[in-house]
């Protein structure tokens, strides 16, 4: 028989609960903020705006873009990380979210204790683009031009993917170039553009347009496969780098210790958006490819993604700052 006492802890644990359910089924009940590591007019910018306006729909309040960049999107995961784990600011992560931590000598975050996973949103097509002057029209040529030209051609890197992704190639290849980095890939495709740097892996959504004007042209794709919108364009492995494992990706995360609730709200928001005709129409103009997935699928995918950005900056003698 329970007591007065051990009815009262359960009539107020009930109270709890049934408080707690009704908090987190009005959520949100105010604009939710996601931030982007990147500058305004990047491909993850422009993703994110997209995946945006959708979730404004999904979750019935105004869903606020939020451009914090620099430090290869380290400044924008900081920030979330060490925001309210309230659901209300969230991070658009890409695969530099994995590189940062062996990209630096004392890292600015842990990617798994620091967040909580919510949804994977899909993955981006980038592509090795060089000036029109350089005398090559194929990967190989490209890479026999760097050889017998060494350090003359220098590659602007915008992101972390570009980062890796050109350090991994000249590793493999056995090639020199310059590094010139920048904030973000506008800015790099617009020294690419005007010859001041040469060589860059960039996205269709900052540096497509410059090759239909013939003042870009563009050589391979990162992509496990050849790209939709560009079938004349080989692969990597296809173009003669068969080794090549670099790949691009997009992921919704927030602060660590979120409300389960809160994370399963949002998960299932993501996926529904990225199931609706019209966001995947938007998407692929941008060249991007929408894939959902739990927040437990994402957890492993991270953890993933540490091994293999980790291993892939060694192989490629890329150093911590």
């Amino acid at each position: 028989m329970v007591g007065k006492t051990g009815l009262g802890i359960a009539a107020m644990l009930m109270a709890v609960s049934l408080g707690v359910a009704r908090a987190d089924g009005a959520y949100p009940s105010r604009p939710v903020k996601i931030v982007v590591p990147f500058p305004a007019g990047t491909a993850t910018d422009t993703v994110t705006r997209i995946i945006a306006g959708g979730l404004a729909q999904s979750l019935g309040q105004p869903v606020i873009v939020e451009n914090r960049a620099g430090a290869d999107g380290a400044i924008g995961a900081v920030e979330v990380a060490r925001a309210e784990p309230d659901g209300y600011t969230l991070l658009m992560s890409t695969n530099g979210f994995c590189a940062v931590p062996s990209l630096r000598k004392n890292p600015p975050y842990h990617p798994i204790d620091d967040f909580s996973r919510i949804s994977m949103v899909g993955r981006y097509s980038f592509f090795l683009y060089v000036n029109e002057t350089v005398p090559a029209r194929s990967l190989a040529e490209l890479l026999d031009y760097g050889r017998a030209h060494p350090g003359k051609l220098n590659y602007a890197t915008g992101n972390p993917t570009g980062i890796v992704a050109t350090g991994q190639m000249l590793s493999l290849a056995k090639v020199d170039m310059m590094q010139v980095p920048y904030k973000g890939e506008p800015a790099g495709v617009a020294d690419l553009v005007a010859n001041r740097v040469q060589v860059m892996f960039a996205t269709p959504t900052t540096a497509g347009q410059y090759v239909a004007q013939g003042k870009l042209h563009m050589l391979a794709t990162t992509l496990p496969a050849r790209s939709p919108a560009f079938p004349d364009v080989p692969t990597m492995a296809q173009a003669g780098v068969p080794k090549f494992s670099v790949s691009s990706w997009a992921a919704l995360q927030g602060p660590a210790r979120m409300p389960a609730q809160r994370v399963e709200r949002l998960s299932q928001a993501v996926a529904q958006v990225l199931a609706r005709a019209d966001i995947q129409e938007q998407l692929a103009r941008q060249n991007f490819l929408p894939a959902s997935s739990t927040p437990v699928e994402l957890e492993t995918f991270v953890k993933e993604q540490l091994v293999v950005y980790g291993e892939t900056l060694r192989e490629a003698n890329v150093q911590p700052e």
